[in-house]
């Protein structure tokens, strides 16, 4: 018999598991807010909460409207077929053979005299840009 909902096991392994990632990502942004340079803990505490709230929806339309999600949603969730883990794989292989130019050149950019705190901004968001657009191009070919 197959059912849709997850077994207790499974709902209660999740919790445990987002209960001790909140709790380590809530004490490590605390002490880079008293420790760390500038607004460094402000950022990871941000960021961590956008995160959170992204997956809540994620995990929501996956649990209310499984007949709705896209591929990524689908891929990430690691409830998908085939198809849907072979485009995450190859978007991520991308990303992967991408990252190292990236990364190389935010270090000559710092070697110049950038900002480092910019350039590892721009690292962030050039990196997001090309898995992004990788995900989108594998899925339109696949």
């Amino acid at each position: 018999m197959s059912t849709d909902r997850p077994s207790a096991t499974q709902v209660a392994t999740s919790l445990l598991v987002l209960g001790g990632t909140l709790a380590v990502v809530l004490t490590l942004g605390l002490l880079l807010r008293e420790h760390g340079p500038g607004n460094m803990g402000n950022g990871l505490l941000q960021g961590a909460a956008v995160g959170l709230v992204l997956a809540a929806v994620m995990g929501w339309r996956l649990v209310r409207r499984p007949d709705r999600v896209t591929t990524f949603e689908r891929a990430w969730s690691q409830t998908g077929d085939e198809r849907d883990d072979a485009v995450l794989t190859r978007a991520l292989a991308v990303l992967g053979l991408a990252s190292f130019p990236l990364t190389a050149a935010a270090a000559i950019a710092v070697a110049f005299g950038a900002s480092v705190e910019m350039s590892l901004a721009l690292l962030l968001f050039a990196e997001l840009g090309v898995g992004a657009a990788a995900f989108a191009v594998v899925a339109r070919r696949s």
